[in-house]
């Protein structure tokens, strides 16, 4: 029959900890495997993940970004009205963004166009573009031209 002092536990399940400060003779005596004084030495000793040993924190040598960028923002690319009359003076008669892309004012047709004025004009022409500045619209129209905006 077994009795409770029959019992131990499992070979390699107990660990027999360090016994640090037992004599120079032991080998881990003096300083305790931990050297001279400071807060390494402590057993209470934490360094916090931030902590560049005396050079100054990453997060303090970056720059404050002040403010945030809106990431469905819609960029247009702005088209003066002078540009659109060197077309209009050429001979066309209707400006699209096809004529803008052959014209080499923007890339690509997805490109969203923004029509701003900038001077008097005088020839009358159709022009299609996806904004326009107020003071863009009164004036075009005022000169005849007509503006679809989309």
């Amino acid at each position: 029959m077994a009795t409770h002092t029959d019992i131990k536990p499992n070979a390699g399940s107990k660990k027999t900890s360090k016994r640090l400060g037992r004599g120079s003779g032991s080998g881990k005596g003096t300083f305790c495997w931990k050297w001279c004084k400071g807060q390494n030495a402590r057993k209470w000793a934490k360094f916090s993940p931030s902590f560049e040993w005396g050079q100054s924190p990453l997060f303090i040598r970056m720059p404050k970004m002040r403010g945030f960028t809106a990431q469905n923002q819609i960029k247009y690319t702005a088209v003066n009205i002078s540009t659109l009359a060197k077309i209009a003076d050429a001979g066309t008669t209707e400006i699209t963004k096809l004529v803008l892309i052959t014209k080499w004012i923007i890339k690509k047709e997805s490109t969203p166009v923004k029509i701003l004025w900038e001077w008097e004009i005088k020839v009358a022409v159709i022009v299609e573009a996806d904004k326009a500045s107020k003071d863009a619209i009164a004036k075009v129209e005022k000169a005849g031209w007509k503006v679809n905006v989309k």
